[in-house]
């Protein structure tokens, strides 16, 4: 892993950078040509004016990266936004107050054991895309936005938990990100800081509410079946009802039906079927049974219960 001197890190986020690379460079520069100059004339004066012009540009030249915005303070008044790019400043009446970077960021956030408006605990992980619009106002107007966007999506979103039951949470994950969203944009747009978006990544709940949850769903799911189950058996029964009432009235249908059900049950090989005596003489099923042992193409034992 590479390691960047320490000369040229920001103590913090947005925070001044002490020199930048280039200015390193031409201080390296300058006092090389002035070592040079003062080894050709046997004199120290190059080699002090060399030290003494690198180092001023050195602390004059800045650079902010194409995504930056830095803020310049004159004797401790704000003169301006520079970058991005290269700019210079004058050293020791001016200051640069932060470098903004204006790239979408994210944060990451966590409500740990909120309760929720039917009490019950959970955990909650969301995610907050945030982008910085005005650098000035989020340098000037709050002293750290990094550490005040994260503690200002975490109480919203213990606020949120609270206003909605578990269910919700649950089932309308896009609803309470659009609303932590809306809560968060309103206190941040005075900072310069706009909240673009917040997504809820995970809602945990106990481990014995789960348990019982998943108890519930089960034995709702078996009554449900037994509903239908049970209007199943009352339409057939329906079904049946008039069956009979048109059997009833109408013999020959109900012969007929008789008929193609012995069909229907003699005509698989090896059946055996046994139909009371009366029955085939009632209906004359003899010739039925013939027919139906030709068209099983094997014999067909029918038994005549006396």
């Amino acid at each position: 892993m590479s390691v960047v001197p320490e000369l040229f890190v920001s103590k913090s986020e947005g925070g001044p950078r002490r020199l930048s690379r280039v200015g390193v460079a031409l201080l390296i520069l300058f006092v090389s040509l002035g070592a040079g100059a003062s080894a050709l004339a046997a004199h120290p004066a190059p080699l002090v004016a060399g030290i003494l012009v690198g180092c001023y540009l050195a602390f004059a030249i800045k650079v902010a990266d194409q995504w930056e915005k830095a803020i310049v303070l004159r004797l401790g008044r704000y003169r301006g936004l520079r970058g991005p790019g290269l700019f210079v400043i004058i050293p020791v009446v001016d200051a640069v107050s932060g470098f903004v970077d204006q790239r979408v960021r994210v944060t990451d956030v966590r409500a740990e054991t909120a309760l929720t408006r039917d009490t019950v605990p959970v955990n909650v992980d969301a995610i907050v895309f945030w982008v910085v619009w005005n650098a000035e106002k989020a340098i000037l107007e709050v002293e750290s936005f990094n550490t005040a966007i994260a503690l200002s999506a975490q109480t919203a979103l213990r606020e949120s938990i609270g206003r909605h039951e578990l269910a919700q949470m649950i089932t309308e994950r896009e609803t309470l990100g659009h609303e932590l969203q809306r809560i968060l944009d309103e206190k941040t747009n005075p900072w310069g800081i706009t909240v673009q978006s917040v997504e809820i990544r995970d809602v945990q709940i106990p481990k014995e509410l789960e348990d019982a949850m998943s108890r519930r769903a089960q034995a709702e799911r078996e009554r449900q079946a037994r509903i239908i189950l049970g209007t199943a058996e009352t339409e057939i029964s329906d079904k049946f009802a008039q069956a009979a009432q048109v059997y009833h009235d109408n013999p020959i249908a109900l012969h007929l039906r008789a008929m193609n059900m012995l069909y229907e049950a003699i005509k698989e090989r090896g059946a055996m079927v046994i139909v009371p005596s009366s029955v085939v003489e009632t209906m004359g099923l003899g010739g039925m049974l013939g027919t139906a042992a030709l068209a099983g193409g094997s014999p067909v034992r029918a038994t005549q219960a006396e």
